[in-house]
């Protein structure tokens, strides 16, 4: 298994936190454990630190689990995260590696699993616990809708991107034309290319259709 320096943990619970210490320390011994209690504290440990694990909860004081994981893929950090909790719900699952995590685990059988989740992700793999790989295959397709998204997000201009933000929020071309001090006839040159970027059929709807069936997943691109 490939070996690891540094893992952060953060949860708000110290019984649970020494407990996960003991057991990480034990599977790694050499690695360097940082220990956090809240998403605060996390997401600036991460970024001084750069470890290359953080395993973390959903529920924590000041920023949950799920904000401190987009604000790391919002950093471009190479923190790889692993998601530690109760919920076994297939829309939290889904939401949480939407925002950027790579493993999800229920407390339940962390002791079993996060050894091979540490080693999938540390080989650019993504680890969905036993209990939770009914949702396997669906989650698969979202993420691949997800970095389609991406593909074709990165694509567009910065200035093509705040048209395409003020669309979704249902913004006319001369509204949008006097928000970013343009002329309306530059507004809809941008909305005419982004939907060739986009691949999208020139109809007047288009884009508004393509936002709408994309609304979901666009909520968890921060730079959007």
């Amino acid at each position: 298994m490939a070996s690891v320096d540094t893992i952060l943990i953060a949860d708000d619970h110290p019984i649970f936190r020494k407990g996960l210490i003991d057991l990480l320390q034990q599977m790694f011994a050499k690695a360097k454990i940082i220990e956090c209690q809240n998403g605060t504290q996390a997401i600036q440990s991460i970024r001084k630190l750069k470890p290359a694990i953080a395993i973390l909860d959903i529920n924590m004081p000041e920023m949950n689990g799920l904000e401190v994981c987009k604000q790391i893929t919002k950093d471009l950090l190479d923190t790889k995260v692993i998601i530690l909790t109760m919920y076994r719900e297939k829309e939290m699952i889904k939401n949480a590696m939407l925002s950027g995590a790579k493993g999800y685990l229920l407390k339940d059988n962390a002791v079993d699993e996060i050894k091979e989740c540490v080693s999938a992700i540390l080989k650019g793999e993504t680890f969905i616990g036993t209990a939770m790989q009914p949702y396997q295959n669906e989650l698969s397709v979202e993420d691949k809708k997800k970095q389609q998204l991406i593909d074709s997000l990165n694509s567009l201009s910065q200035a093509e991107l705040k048209t395409l933000k003020l669309v979704s929020q249902n913004k006319s071309s001369r509204e949008i034309a006097e928000l970013l001090f343009l002329s309306e006839k530059t507004v809809e040159n941008y909305r005419s290319r982004i939907c060739q970027k986009l691949d999208l059929p020139p109809r007047n709807n288009s884009l508004v259709l393509w936002i709408s069936e994309n609304k979901e997943l666009l909520t968890f691109i921060s730079e959007f």
